[in-house]
């Protein structure tokens, strides 16, 4: 009796939830129900995937152990599965039926983010001579190419992306139909008889380029400028076109090999720059790398930013060229990146050459860009390959939340039910172009999920765009302190509730006194210690000037006329009565405004030992004292805390400066580690200084203090949004 109830047939609802949609699931889970004998179906909905499935409970059992394995496509993720036994129907097939939509429940399908070229396609557009994609620019399957960025809406069928107005040819329909080719349901699919078209050839586009011409080139979410690395004449025309005299800047390799020809790279940097995300990876320059390319590619640092092709466009365009690329973002500063081919010649119009292709992006997308510290992984900005990027919460949210990050490196989170869902880098609110960026960014997620937010949440700067926006929404509005958002974006990463000791090193935030915070330790939400603050001499000009902030020190410590006595570069790269005017902004507190900013006293420790009086990006202090910081020097300065306020004893004119603060920061981060006995978090744009995180992870490793860094998330002002989300959730 028992065992004829085992063979009965059952039938069973499974919704999955996760990134299932247009990552070869649908077919994955054909082939292995025909293997099973298991009958039913499956289809794409609103919410991620639902599955019917019938047959002995034996099959049904190893299919469900299936789910739980390796074996899933490449680009799937499955984070929750809902069970329902129902009544069996006698089913005697399975078949991948159309996508229904919900009317009544929040969408919730996970949009997933541009992956770059698999190795099977790259195969058929490269070497297969005989196959119908071979040197065709925009191959593609289900396990690689664009995503979010030709999506309109969920679900991710054709007719909701930019390639609906394409006809698959014969050809490309039957891949695009058989559930075990894997070009099934490849929304993207398309070939030379039938898919996007170039407007000029990739041949004359290498030409431009090895006769030293600046290129704009289309890429998965947006232009690209690109150049040879190698002309030095070339480069200087693009950093005068835009404004750009020493940032540095992305150099495209054709292959690892060349990448090593100009960078020293790990097994873990190697493993990225071939993932399938293939971020732009910060890399330490080879000792002969200014022999291989132009020295103004990264000047006055010893890093190089390096990526490798994403597409079958780039690796055409390699087939032509063997020199690396310049390829940095097409935009103009604190603007979005460019997808539309008449804004290049608008904005751009330095550029000699466009290559451009007839399909549409909808959103557009800059590249990742990632380093590694101690081993691990570190993303500085989160977006083509990352983004969207999802942080599973431990619970359903009541209420749908919107958090609207900072102005600077820009990027929103959105909750929806179980799931943080962040978005891709937006970049610096310095311009109408880039808050309209903002906002139709907002729009775009809008869509997506049918989301209207009950809250908004913001930062406490009363000037900041997103605070400005947020409180015109008209809706329950919660503000974060800036910094505290930093330790709230790592809780999010790690999924962490209780009370940590957080260590928030920054730039500059507005505090809950008004006043600019940026050097904050806190003790759960409690900001317990903070830096002793200096003074910005001309407000926001100090931080372009890192000489400001260094005078601003000295006259801390010493009066006018000793001041103008110092035989100190500082002192010199002023006029006298430069130094008098500022003096008396000082004095008198005008346009001087205090900052605890760790990232301010970097600037300053530059400017002491003249290796920077002006800066012409943000950071570009901190990358010049990581470089000169000296690993043989193990003197720190003497520093004491009173009333919750570190004043450090600086020698402003040691030759060691910048070694012993270093080291001095790394002291007081495990002193007061020791001191409190409490789990730790290091979070804030400071700790992109990859010199100091080690230091820190090192020590706190070897006293036993359980740390938290931030590894899959933005630990510079890119995760604010993030923190503020897992903010309002915890709290």
């Amino acid at each position: 009796m028992a065992e004829t109830t085992y063979l009965i047939a059952k039938r069973f609802n499974f919704k999955i939830f996760g990134q299932v949609q247009g990552v070869g699931f649908r077919p994955f889970v054909y082939k292995i129900a025909d293997e099973l004998n298991l009958y039913g179906f499956i289809k794409n909905s609103e919410n991620g995937v639902e599955l019917e499935l019938e047959g002995q409970i034996l099959q049904i059992e190893e299919f469900i152990s299936i789910l739980n394995s390796p074996r899933l496509p490449p680009l799937a993720q499955i984070d929750k599965i809902e069970t329902l036994e129902i009544k069996a129907i006698s089913s005697k097939k399975f078949e991948i039926i159309h996508s229904t939509a919900n009317t009544k429940n929040s969408k919730v399908a996970l949009v997933v983010p541009d992956i770059a070229i698999c190795k099977d396609c790259l195969k058929d557009s490269s070497t297969s001579k005989n196959s119908k994609y071979y040197d065709y620019f925009s191959t593609t399957c289900t396990n690689c190419g664009p995503r979010y960025s030709i999506i309109k809406t969920v679900p991710y069928d054709r007719e909701n992306t930019s390639m609906s107005k394409f006809k698959m040819c014969d050809s490309c329909e039957e891949e695009y139909t058989n559930p075990l080719n894997r070009r099934y349901h490849a929304q993207p699919i398309s070939c030379n008889d039938c898919g996007p078209t170039l407007t000029k050839s990739i041949k004359l586009t290498a030409e431009h380029i090895k006769n030293g011409k600046i290129v704009a080139m289309k890429g998965l979410g947006g232009f690209h400028i690109v150049c040879d690395s190698t002309n030095d004449k070339v480069i200087e025309k693009l950093r005068q076109h835009k404004n750009r005299p020493t940032k540095p800047l992305a150099i495209m390799c054709k292959n690892l090999e060349q990448v090593k020809l100009l960078a020293l790279a790990s097994t873990k940097e190697k493993e990225l720059l071939g993932s399938k995300e293939a971020p732009i990876v910060i890399l330490k320059k080879s000792l002969d790398a200014s022999l291989k390319i132009s020295k103004s590619v990264a000047p006055n640092i010893d890093r190089i930013g390096c990526f490798l092709p994403y597409t079958a466009l780039h690796h055409l365009l390699f087939k032509e060229l063997k020199n690396p690329i310049v390829a940095t973002s097409a935009n103009l500063s604190s603007e979005p990146i460019i997808i539309d081919a008449q804004d290049i010649k608008e904005k751009l119009p330095f550029v000699d050459f466009v290559l451009d292709f007839d399909r549409d992006i909808i959103n557009g997308v800059d590249d990742s860009l990632v380093q590694v510290v101690a081993g691990n992984t570190q993303i500085l900005r989160l977006s083509r390959g990352y983004a969207p990027k999802v942080i599973k919460l431990p619970f359903k949210s009541e209420k749908k939340i919107l958090a609207v990050g900072a102005n600077a490196k820009n990027a929103i989170a959105f909750v929806i039910e179980d799931s943080i869902i962040i978005s891709p880098h937006i970049g610096d609110l310095g311009s109408l172009k880039a808050f309209e960026f903002f906002q139709r960014t907002i729009e775009t997620f809008k869509r997506f999920y049918d989301f209207e937010p009950d809250v908004i949440v913001h930062d406490m700067h009363p000037n900041y765009e997103t605070t400005k926006w947020a409180k015109e929404q008209g809706k329950e509005l919660i503000e974060v302190q800036h910094h505290l958002a930093h330790i709230y974006a790592c809780k999010a990463e790690f999924g962490l509730s209780k009370d940590y000791l957080g260590f928030s090193f920054d730039g500059t935030g507005y505090g809950n006194d008004g006043k600019l915070w940026g050097g904050e330790i806190f003790v759960g939400d409690e900001r317990k210690y903070t830096f002793k603050p200096l003074k910005l001499l001309g407000g926001e000009k100090a931080i372009k000037e890192p000489r400001r902030v260094a005078l601003s020190m000295l006259f801390d410590k010493y009066s006018l006329d000793e001041v103008l006595a110092l035989d100190a570069e500082v002192v010199k790269s002023f006029k006298a009565n430069e130094i008098k005017i500022l003096h008396q902004s000082y004095t008198k507190n005008l346009n001087a405004p205090q900052t605890s900013s760790v990232g301010r006293l970097f600037d300053a420790m530059a400017s002491f030992l003249n290796l920077l009086q002006f800066q012409s990006y943000e950071g570009e202090a901190g990358l010049i004292c990581e470089q000169n910081y000296n690993s043989e020097i193990t003197q720190s300065f003497e520093y004491k805390i009173v009333d919750g306020i570190i004043d450090i004893e600086y020698d402003f004119f040691d030759k060691e400066l910048v070694s012993k603060f270093i080291n001095t920061l790394v002291k007081i981060v495990l002193d007061i580690s020791k001191q409190m006995n409490m789990e730790v978090i290091l979070s804030g744009g400071v700790f992109q200084n990859k010199t100091l995180l080690e230091l820190v992870a090192s020590v706190l490793i070897k006293e036993n203090i359980k740390h938290y860094y931030q590894q899959e998330t933005v630990i510079n002002d890119g995760g604010i949004a993030l923190g503020q989300a897992y903010y309002k959730f915890i709290t």
